[in-house]
């Protein structure tokens, strides 16, 4: 999806590569204080089992936690684990980094995983953490069973709020894709009104010149096959996308539109002449421009001043939206939330593109490009 998908993305791409960074902090002094910890207390190389079996159960934590076998593998080198050294009268397993990588893996498998793959692996540490107070020091014991319990209680929230954040997202969805169905109808009227006045117009040129009765029938045909690809374009919508806008009447509305808005002030601006849009893109444009506004006012009420570019070429609508309100971390993240869900996927069934991203500096910053249909160019 394409590039706004891309634009989001970037930002969950950074907050997990934090989050990978800090689990590598955590999982490196979890070993190195366990590796301290045995040399100093039991001396020799007693400390190099314990941190070779941590090790790798980490390195799978650190890179593959969202995956069921790697949460499958963790458990099954704990459970080695945990005998071998009670056998070898070793010390205790699992080791403190264990026990955390092992917490890592259970939360994530309960929060990403289906529900029989959650239920199995949340079973399995379970398993593991009642397996150590057999065998294990209290201590090790006590550690593994407390990590456990932590990481079922944070995988269960995570879970009910990805959980709560699809339903509102499909609300949402849901919302648009009944306001497109009155759009739907509008278009429908727009091109049928066409198609009638061309008939009736071939009715009179028949009668007074009848060798221009092909013109006629010539436009009848133009306008119906503009009727039936805008048709087809908006039940796409509804049936792939699930979101639609509100019809509007042309791009002045866009006027109409910023001189309602009571945030900073906006300077329009807007393609020279009186352009004429497809009833689906003008509505899409028109959907942008006033998702992009609201977002201004809830979030960025401190710029000063926010700018509307809509421009036209011979293939392409470029609609850009962007405000200059000075950064503030938990706004960049908010800016992109459910209002852009829809237009998002609208803006890519009618083939374009939208990217909604913080600018460099200062501000907030809405870009797409809706192409023209090949009748539109001509």
């Amino acid at each position: 999806m394409h590039s706004m998908s891309r634009g989001v993305n970037i930002g969950d791409r950074l907050t997990s590569g934090a989050v990978d960074a800090g689990l590598g902090v955590v999982f490196a002094a979890a070993l190195a204080t366990t590796a301290f910890a045995i040399g100093g207390t039991w001396g020799g190389t007693y400390w190099v089992f314990g941190c070779a079996v941590g090790a790798a159960v980490c390195v799978l934590a650190l890179t593959c936690r969202h995956r069921a076998w790697a949460a499958v593998v963790g458990l099954a080198v704990a459970a080695g684990a945990i005998p071998i050294a009670w056998v070898a009268d070793l010390p205790s397993e699992p080791s403190p980094a264990m026990a955390l990588a092992l917490a890592v893996l259970v939360g994530s498998a309960i929060r990403t995983l289906s529900v029989r793959w959650a239920i199995g692996i949340a079973t399995g540490g379970l398993a593991v953490a009642v397996g150590a107070w057999f065998v294990a020091g209290v201590t090790a014991a006590g550690m593994n069973s407390a990590g456990w319990l932590t990481a079922v209680a944070l995988g269960l929230w995570l879970r009910s709020l990805d959980v709560r954040r699809r339903t509102v997202a499909e609300q949402v969805r849901r919302d648009e894709r009944l306001e497109l169905a009155r759009e739907l109808h509008d278009i429908v009227a727009h091109h049928i009104t066409g198609i009638v006045l061309h008939a009736q117009a071939a009715r009179i040129v028949q009668r007074k010149d009848p060798d221009q009765l092909d013109e006629s029938l010539i436009g009848i045909e133009t306008a119906s096959s503009g009727a039936l690809a805008a048709m087809r374009r908006v039940v796409g919508l509804l049936r792939d996308t699930d979101d639609g806008a509100p019809a509007t009447p042309g791009p002045e509305q866009l006027s109409e539109l910023v001189s309602r808005f009571t945030g900073p002030p906006v300077r329009l601006r807007l393609p020279d002449g009186e352009p004429v849009w497809p009833p689906e893109v003008t509505s899409t444009v028109y959907r942008i421009v006033q998702e992009s506004l609201t977002n201004v006012a809830r979030h960025a009420a401190h710029a000063s001043s926010v700018t509307v570019d809509v421009s036209q070429d011979r293939r392409a609508i470029t609609v850009e939206v962007v405000d200059d309100a000075p950064p503030a971390p938990a706004r960049h993240h908010r800016r992109g939330g459910y209002g852009l869900v829809g237009m998002r996927e609208r803006v890519e069934a009618l083939g374009g593109t939208l990217r909604a991203s913080p600018r460099s500096g200062a501000g907030w910053a809405v870009h797409a490009t809706l192409p023209l249909p090949d009748r539109e160019m001509r």
